[in-house]
């Protein structure tokens, strides 16, 4: 699956809006991709997660452990993506502002791959590495649905990226006037 056939999805599900936004990273941007519309049909989600998992298997050498999703973005995703590459998902989430791993346990060496929604900083996708790593985990790759940065960002391990599709992304005090011009929503969930 390529970067356009990925992006039909998404715009199917009119899932690619335009406005002006502020990401999850606290960056703003004229575009924003509303994963949820895409996960609301099965269909698309396993369509886009069994090529995720496909590309993790030609990627990945050795058997795996777990998928890991950093929570909210990366639950359904990573859900899926082990589904297809026949391991158990278990996910991370929040607790006094740093990851955890609070409803699993995991073995000392276990090898997981982190699956995450979209990436732009690569912020969740860091700290889940970190997470992982002080519980003992290899962690051998991450993998995301679509990467905004188109490979800039830097999430501590390798990135297999089912699409990756550069959006301008903005400093708050570097915006655009034209950017600058549109009252700005917030959709994502991390401060929620």
């Amino acid at each position: 699956m390529n970067t356009d056939e990925v992006l039909s999805i998404f715009k199917s599900a009119g899932a690619v809006l335009e406005g002006h936004f502020i990401l999850t990273s606290g960056l703003h941007s004229p575009v924003f991709l509303q994963k949820a519309r895409v996960f609301m049909h099965p269909d698309k989600t396993e369509t886009l997660c069994r090529a995720l998992a496909e590309k993790v298997r030609a990627e990945v050498a050795g058997d795996l452990d777990y998928c890991v999703g950093p929570a909210i973005g990366g639950l359904i995703p990573a859900y899926e993506t082990a589904r297809h590459l026949d391991v158990p998902a278990i996910w991370v989430e929040r607790e006094e502002g740093a990851f955890r791993l609070r409803r699993f346990e995991i073995e000392p060496g276990a090898r997981v791959v982190i699956i995450e929604d979209i990436v732009t900083t690569g912020l969740s996708i860091r700290e889940t590495v970190d997470c992982m790593k002080a519980l003992g985990a290899e962690v051998v790759a991450a993998g995301c649905l679509i990467d905004r940065s188109a490979g800039k960002a830097d999430v501590g391990v390798p990135l297999i990226a089912l699409a990756e599709y550069e959006v301008p992304a903005f400093a708050p005090d570097k915006l655009p006037p034209e950017l600058a011009a549109i009252p700005a929503t917030k959709p994502g969930s991390r401060s929620l």
